[in-house]
């Protein structure tokens, strides 16, 4: 791609932009969607998610397919994505139109999601708490523009990076999902996983067979340097987010060692389960749970605890409104069908397959993310 930047003039946004300021309140609208800026995601292009206008208030801006929402408020978050169809958006946005007589409406995305635009608006923005952009402020910035045909161009290969992000978004998506319906099969009255399991590899048990709660207090907490509460712990994750240091105090007490599952007691419905990596203490809140040896093997017990079925019996039996906890004994009395060990062996490989297969769709996913900024920074910037 040859491009001429010595030729690409430097003109007003408002030169390639409009901004469309057309007001309509919740209740007094026969659209169906509602974008807030908590629907769109840092980075991303398009929509993923959206609410309803039923469940907010207040005047808000009409959206029609086309345009971009742009986050004004907080604009460090770089929230710009591109609306797939008519709704209603929050007033914190600006709804953003491409002026097609000066610029191509793909490269206005790309341009937008730039490190020159996305820069540009932290630097404007006024306020401390919640910096904001004026609309005022923003049309008033000079920016260099190619001619159509190299917007053409950059457009087509900010698109391509795209549709290769898209496409392994959706093969994460997939598998995600895959693994989720065969845990989920574990749970059945009569387990499925596979070919793998059948009535003669199978016995019933309840869950405080296979496995027990470390109900162990450390006496002396300072030896381990690290804790964790439920903030550490994300719903579909494993992996740990984070830790606090002993050193610097806190209150916790419960010990827990490298290997043993933790999951949030405390609002099950939120499926907070991770995997220590390290030796340390944490929450009350937080079920410190080990498999029983020669009955569970130890790696293929988080996928147990985060099935649906797992989950829900933790919440049939929570107590509490505000914030509602179940209890291990409880859980315990959860009945179950376990395979024999040499069967958990190959689901688990199976399970782990699949871990590793994901992550590794995350990784390229991330690779190809940076390289689009990193071409849109070296062609725009």
């Amino acid at each position: 791609m040859k491009l001429k930047k010595d030729k690409w003039d430097k003109v007003k946004l408002d030169k390639l932009v409009f901004n469309v300021s057309e007001r309509v309140e919740p209740n007094d609208t026969s659209l169906d969607k509602y974008i807030g800026l908590e629907h769109l995601d840092s980075g991303k292009i398009k929509i993923g998610r959206h609410g309803s206008p039923s469940e907010v208030i207040g005047t808000k801006l009409k959206i029609y397919k086309g345009d971009i929402i742009f986050g004004k408020r907080r604009a460090y978050q770089r929230k710009a994505a591109v609306a797939d169809f008519d709704a209603i958006c929050s007033a914190h946005s600006m709804v953003l139109r491409a002026n097609e007589n000066h610029v191509v409406k793909d490269y206005l995305l790309a341009f937008i999601h730039s490190d020159l635009f996305m820069n540009r608006a932290v630097e404007i923005s006024e306020g401390s708490l919640s910096p904001t952009i004026k609309w005022k402020t923003l049309a008033n910035q000079f920016f260099p523009l190619p001619p159509l045909e190299e917007q053409k161009q950059i457009a087509a290969l900010f698109q391509s990076i795209e549709t290769a992000i898209e496409q392994v978004d959706v093969q994460e998506k997939n598998l995600k999902a895959l693994q989720k319906s065969l845990v989920n099969g574990l749970y059945n009255k009569h387990p499925e996983f596979g070919n793998l399991l059948n009535s003669n590899n199978c016995k019933a048990a309840t869950f405080g067979e296979i496995a027990e709660c470390d109900k162990n207090y450390p006496e002396h907490k300072d030896e381990v340097e690290r804790f964790v509460g439920l903030e550490n712990i994300e719903p579909d994750n494993f992996q740990l987010q984070g830790f606090g240091l002993v050193a610097n105090g806190t209150t916790f007490t419960k010990r827990f060692v490298k290997g043993d599952v933790l999951f949030g007691k405390r609002r099950p419905y939120l499926k907070k389960v991770a995997i220590a990596d390290y030796d340390g203490i944490c929450s009350g809140d937080i079920l410190v749970i080990r498999a029983k040896a020669n009955t569970m093997l130890q790696g293929l017990l988080p996928y147990y605890i985060s099935a649906d079925g797992f989950i829900q019996h933790a919440i049939s039996t929570s107590a509490g409104s505000l914030s509602p906890r179940t209890k291990w004994k409880d859980l315990a009395n959860l009945e179950v069908s376990i395979p024999d060990l040499k069967t958990q062996e190959k689901i688990l490989a199976v399970l782990q397959q699949l871990d590793n297969t994901v992550k590794h769709l995350k990784q390229q996913k991330t690779t190809l993310k940076l390289l689009k900024q990193k071409l849109l920074n070296e062609i725009l910037g």
